[in-house]
C-alpha cells in the first residue's frame, strides 16, 4: 500500500478518506478549512494513496482539540481502517508511522479517546489493549482516555476535571462538536433544522480554537450531545436517530 501524507501544499487535491470526495461539498470544505488551521500546531494526515477509510491523524497532545493533560505525548484524533482494506496490516503501517513520528521528536508516547465498550466515532478499545495500550484515565460518560508509552517512567496523561466529569448548565439539547469530524457540516445544520421544525429546545456550539475545545465539558470534542446538562452521546445523529433520541426521553 502507498501512503499520502496530506500537507498544505496538497490538501485542496487530496481526498481526505472519511468523507465524499467532491471538493466542493461542505463536509470536505469544513474539515479542510479546520485542517489548515492545525498543520501550524503540527497535525498530521496520513493516508492510503487508495481511495477509501484507511488513515491516521494525529497531533502532538498539547495542541489537540480536546481537554487532556498529556503535554510530551501525540494524541491521535482519528485512526481508522474500514471495509475490504481490513486484514491487510494496513493499521500496523500507519500505527507504526505514527509512532515512528513520535519517537523521532523525543516524544514520551501516543495517547487516543477509546471508551470502556466499544462505541462509535471511537478507537476500539480491544484494538488497541492488542497493540499495547493502557487505560489513563476514565471520565463519568463511558470515555477513556488511553496511552502506549514509550517509557515505563513516562508521566501517565489524564483529562482535566471538565472532560471526566462532563456536564452542561445549559437547558434542552445542546450540541458541542468542531469542524474536526467532516460530518458535522452536514448533520449539524440538519439537526437545528429538525429541532425547529418539532420545537425541541436545541443549540449547537462550535468549538472554533484550540483553546475554547480544551476547555470543553467533554471528553470528546468533535461531537458531544447533552440534555439538560447531561451528557447523553458522542454519536453523530441525523433527523430520524435525533428523533428517535427525543422520544425515548419524552
Amino acid at each position: 500500500m502507498e501512503y499520502i501524507r496530506v500537507t498544505k501544499e496538497n490538501l485542496d487535491k487530496e481526498h481526505i478518506c472519511c468523507a465524499i470526495s467532491n471538493n466542493k461539498d461542505v463536509q470536505v470544505s469544513s474539515k479542510k478549512s479546520w485542517m489548515a488551521k492545525c498543520f501550524d500546531d503540527g497535525l498530521v494526515f496520513l493516508k492510503s494513496a487508495e481511495r477509501g477509510k484507511c488513515f491516521i491523524e494525529y497531533i502532538p497532545a498539547e495542541n489537540a482539540w480536546v481537554p487532556i493533560l498529556a503535554d510530551g505525548y501525540v494524541y491521535i484524533d482519528c485512526f481508522w481502517v474500514s471495509g475490504a482494506l481490513k486484514g491487510h496490516g494496513y493499521s500496523n503501517d500507519l500505527l507504526s508511522a505514527c509512532i515512528e513520528d513520535a519517537k523521532a521528536a523525543g516524544k514520551a508516547g501516543l495517547c487516543v479517546l477509546s471508551s470502556a465498550k466499544k462505541k462509535p466515532f471511537l478507537s476500539d478499545p480491544k484494538h488497541l489493549a492488542y497493540k499495547g495500550f493502557r487505560v489513563a484515565d476514565v471520565s463519568d460518560c463511558g470515555i477513556n482516555l488511553m496511552y502506549l508509552p514509550f517509557d515505563e517512567n513516562a508521566a501517565v496523561p489524564k483529562f482535566k476535571e471538565c472532560a471526566r466529569h462532563p456536564k452542561t448548565d445549559l437547558p434542552g439539547y445542546v450540541l458541542y462538536y468542531t469542524n474536526q469530524c467532516p460530518f458535522n457540516g452536514k448533520y449539524v445544520p440538519i439537526l437545528e433544522q429538525t429541532a425547529q421544525t418539532h420545537q425541541i429546545p436545541f443549540q449547537a456550539i462550535r468549538l472554533e480554537t484550540r483553546e475554547e475545545a480544551q476547555s470543553a465539558p467533554t471528553p470528546c470534542t468533535s461531537y458531544a450531545l447533552f440534555y439538560n446538562g447531561e451528557w447523553l452521546t458522542n454519536e453523530q445523529q441525523n433527523d430520524t436517530k435525533f428523533l428517535k433520541l427525543v422520544q425515548s426521553r419524552a
